[in-house]
């Protein structure tokens, strides 16, 4: 790894950065100002550069922010922290304008120093590979007719700086098709600033896009430029922008029209020059009809749409991908890329890819390091693509009627034929079925018990059912029917009676889990426990299934 790079005239502040820096197994290389910093960028070349700079604001012979300002133009993806005394706060601030990634006030803290001295390492590395990706390889890669179009439809847009709506599923490919329209528009010395609107929880995300100040909320120390701020001048992709909340919905709007907005606690308005980009796999039409999704920001974002086939739609590319991912999968682990049969390139062209382009370059390294050979055969393909052949697996299940325990359903033992004996949920994985109340028959239940979402489930068949329990079976459109079993709305709607009466102000966050639980067992189930197909099933991003699966303690 590069050095970080630290600058200052008083040498106590060097010696303890640098040990501590040391102790941390992170390299360094010190400066007494600026010239001699400046002077060093000039000698080395971009692969002995700094990897994090770390500068005084006041030092004789130049200013921190004046070196700021010569690097920038250097490095401009240098992470820069700026170390200045409490008097120098104001200068420090204005720092942020000129693109420093933090500022350390002294006296610091030597753990926090170290701790954001990482955090822009961790940066650093990311911007490095994103660069590489953008450098060394091509940006896209497809040859079917439906790429194609995209290709041309992005030659078409390289000059203009108009919004553009990127639609497709989860994993096809949106942010590279973003980046690509960044990388050939007049915008592309400027930056690229990504920020997936689902990923991030909705209380922070109004932070995270437009910042805040110094003290507008508890935790915010310092003050913190947005994701507008930085892309100023550049482009700003949304991702998944579906799934942003309705209050920030009106905000982003208000930007999109006249490129104004204000930090979260701040007083004066901010501009920000930013072209943006956005990106969904949700039909945004239905959620403007639904009241999920402003109608006014769905025609400012969606002035031209560009849609991205699914992996499945263009098959004849599969072949090219495979080799590209497997000579990328080799490059990264230090190996020699192995080669693979036609048959076996046959068998891929033919798996329906639900995770698109992302799990096909999955598949790749999982093949790297899995398959026995150098030349990959199509019996070492991922048992995923192997079993898509058509076989079906019986799964045989019982659920209890009896009292149900406090956190849900005790799971029952599930055995499949040809599959071996899946590890039983635990208690607290488990929703709760409302089991404890009697049930009636001619119900239909649209959710799932008993099965962890990586039991692959094509069929749940009858058995033998003891005294007291009921049996469940699968009916075609992948949900559960039961012989003597109630509406579980009917249930819903009388455990929530009971726990309205009993006094409790949890009522709406229990039932909410435990109505969530089960939607997402149920689509996991359906989807053999793949978590992005399970995700366009139900109608929300992938990010926000993974979130809600740790939520909810459904790992």
């Amino acid at each position: 790894m590069k050095p970080i790079w630290i600058v200052d005239d008083d040498q106590s502040i060097r010696f303890v950065l640098e040990k501590a820096l040391l102790r941390e197994s992170l390299p360094t290389r010190s400066f007494i100002n600026a010239q001699e910093v400046l002077a060093a960028l000039n000698d080395c070349g971009d692969d002995m550069g700094p990897q994090v700079l770390v500068s005084d604001i006041r030092m004789p012979g130049g200013s921190g922010l004046d070196l700021l300002e010569k690097v920038k133009k250097k490095l401009p993806g240098l992470p820069v922290i700026i170390m200045t005394a409490f008097s120098d706060l104001d200068s420090a601030v204005s720092a942020f304008q000129g693109g420093a990634f933090e500022y350390l006030p002294k006296p610091f803290d030597l753990p926090k120093a170290i701790e954001l001295i990482r955090r822009a390492v961790e940066e650093s590395q990311r911007e490095e590979v994103a660069e590489e990706r953008m450098t060394a390889t091509p940006e896209m890669l497809g040859q079917a007719p439906a790429m194609q179009d995209v290709f041309r439809a992005i030659g078409r847009l390289s000059q203009s700086n108009v919004t553009v709506m990127i639609t497709g599923e989860s994993g096809s490919g949106k942010e590279l098709v973003a980046r690509a329209l960044h990388k050939h528009s007049p915008r592309a010395n400027g930056p690229f600033v990504a920020i997936n609107t689902a990923a991030i929880p909705k209380d922070l995300l109004e932070s995270e896009l437009f910042g805040h100040e110094r003290g507008a909320f508890t935790g915010a120390q310092t003050m913190r430029r947005g994701r507008f701020e930085q892309a100023d001048g550049g482009t700003l992709f949304l991702d998944e922008i579906g799934d942003m909340p309705f209050d920030l919905q009106t905000r982003l709007l208000r930007v999109l029209s006249d490129g104004h907005f204000y930090r979260v606690g701040g007083h004066s308005s901010v501009k920000a020059n930013v072209r943006v980009i956005a990106a969904t796999h949700q039909n945004l039409e239905q959620r403007v009809k639904e009241g999920a999704f402003r109608e006014d920001l769905f025609h400012r974002l969606n002035v031209i749409r560009l849609r991205l086939p699914a992996l499945r739609e263009r098959c004849e590319d599969v072949p090219m991908l495979t080799r590209h991912f497997l000579v990328q999968s080799a490059k990264q682990l230090g190996v020699e890329p192995k080669r693979i049969t036609e048959a076996a390139l046959q068998r891929l062209a033919t798996f329906d890819f639900p995770g698109n382009v992302r799990q096909l370059e999955n598949v790749c390294h999982w093949l790297t390091v899995m398959a026995p050979a150098q030349v990959i055969e199509e019996k070492d393909l991922p048992p995923e693509v192997l079993a898509a052949a058509g076989h079906t697996h019986t799964i045989e299940a019982v659920v209890p009627t009896g009292p149900s325990e406090a956190d849900g359903v005790p799971g029952m033992p599930l055995t499949a034929s040809g599959w071996p004996p899946p590890v039983a949920p635990t208690p607290s994985a488990l929703p709760d079925m409302g089991a404890s109340r009697p049930m009636t028959s001619g119900a239909t239940v649209g959710g799932h018990v008993g099965q962890p979402p990586f039991v692959h489930s094509d069929q749940v068949s009858a058995v033998a059912n003891p005294p007291g329990d009921t049996v469940v079976r699968a009916v075609p459109d992948g949900g559960l029917s039961t012989d003597g079993v109630g509406e579980w709305e009917l249930g819903l709607q009388a455990e929530a009676r009971l726990l309205l009466e009993s006094g409790r102000e949890d009522v709406w966050d229990v039932l909410t889990r435990r109505v969530e639980t089960r939607l997402i067992l149920t689509a996991l189930a359906n989807t053999r426990g793949r978590r992005i197909e399970a995700a366009h099933k139900l109608g929300i991003g992938r990010n926000t299934i993974t979130r809600k699966i740790q939520e909810l303690n459904l790992e």
